[in-house]
């Protein structure tokens, strides 16, 4: 994640928000990677368990990074 360490917030929503295209997967990595929220309480946020949260975040953060 060192890339996305040197980007602005509004970078990376930008890069969410053009290469993410499912809401919820938008609004989760957001919530993750410019909030900090943890995994455990997405997880609860959005009626997931951590593991998929965790699995959505990690294909997420790989889909962005190869467009950054």
């Amino acid at each position: 994640m060192n890339k996305l360490q040197n980007k602005s917030r509004s970078e990376i929503e930008a890069t969410i928000d053009s290469w993410i295209f499912n809401e919820r997967n938008r609004r989760l990595l957001c919530r993750r990677l410019i909030d900090g929220v943890t995994l455990e309480k997405l997880g609860a946020e959005f009626d997931l368990s951590t593991r998929h949260v965790n699995t959505l975040v990690k294909q997420g953060v790989e889909t962005i990074l190869a467009h950054i």
